[in-house]
């Protein structure tokens, strides 16, 4: 079976938290897979659909593969580096603060039999710029009423209602 790979690489996000969702997809179908990102409600599941989706995209355009059949064979969630950071205490002492970074290896493969599709997941539309429809209309005008003047209530009224000396 023919395989796709997908690599990220310096996800500012701690490891432990991307594996729990990193959980939920594997060996799921990609479109399993997408819907559960897709409704996951964690930070961590925004960068795993982008890369899923890259990872679709890239198993279409250049393995050539039938996007119907991928499924998830492996994703694996390493700690990259380590930033370390330093907040001061009392006393002259300092803290250390280590804000960790992950690596995710996302592996696709075409399964032997027809996976059956579940959900349909249409992405949503590019955005561009004016269409030609928008730009041939002319804009509208607005007429404007006119307008009683609300009055002030509270604070503001007494406040305004003083006689200036």
């Amino acid at each position: 079976m023919q395989q796709q790979i997908a690599k990220l690489n310096d996800l500012k996000i701690a490891p432990r938290k991307v594996r729990l969702i990193a959980g939920l997809i594997r060996g799921l179908s990609t479109q399993e897979a997408e819907a559960q990102l897709l409704f996951s409600n964690q930070r961590s599941a925004q960068p795993l659909l982008k890369l899923l989706r890259s990872a679709i995209a890239n198993a279409k355009n250049n393995a050539k593969l039938n996007t119907d059949q991928l499924f998830i064979k492996s994703i694996i969630v390493n700690q990259g580096t380590m930033l370390k950071r330093f907040l001061p205490r009392s006393m002259g002492r300092a803290t250390p603060i280590h804000k960790k970074l992950s690596h995710v290896v996302l592996v696709l493969e075409e399964s032997k039999v027809k996976l059956l599709k579940r959900f349909v997941i249409t992405p949503p539309p590019k955005k561009t710029g004016k269409t030609a429809k928008a730009k041939a209309q002319k804009p509208k005008t607005v007429e404007k009423k006119a307008e009683m003047p609300k009055e002030k209530s509270g604070f503001f009224k007494r406040l305004f209602q003083r006689k200036s000396v």
